[in-house]
């Protein structure tokens, strides 16, 4: 499947919802290319992460680039959905001590709302 991003707003957050593989190379640098761009448009952002079928190495490298992108431009970003394997190997490689992850959309946003407030 070939990757691509969605964008849309809810409550003032940048919700991209990325599709198929978040993999090593152009797939994954070309998705992030296009968050990195958006950045300066919301301080808050929230990676939908429930319909990526695949991510390596590389694509979890980028993760943390963005996030700390983000964090550098003054944005927070949130990751919801994540997928059994894709929360898994976050665990696995300990980066969900590092990103906020929630299980919906509708609370990543919920908790942009209350930090904001």
């Amino acid at each position: 499947m070939k990757s691509s991003l969605e964008i849309a707003i809810q409550d003032g957050v940048l919700i991209v919802k990325c599709r198929g593989r978040l993999v090593y190379r152009d797939e994954a640098a070309a998705l992030f290319g296009e968050v990195l761009r958006l950045l300066p448009k919301s301080q808050q952002f929230v990676l939908d992460l429930s319909e990526v079928e695949m991510i390596d190495g590389g694509g979890l490298g980028e993760l943390v680039i963005l996030l700390e992108r983000a964090r550098f431009s003054g944005s927070m970003m949130k990751i919801a959905n994540p997928s059994k394997f894709i929360r898994e190997l976050l665990d696995l490689t300990n980066l969900s001590s590092v990103f906020e992850i929630y299980p919906t959309v509708e609370d990543a946003v919920r908790s942009c709302d209350c930090e904001i407030a």
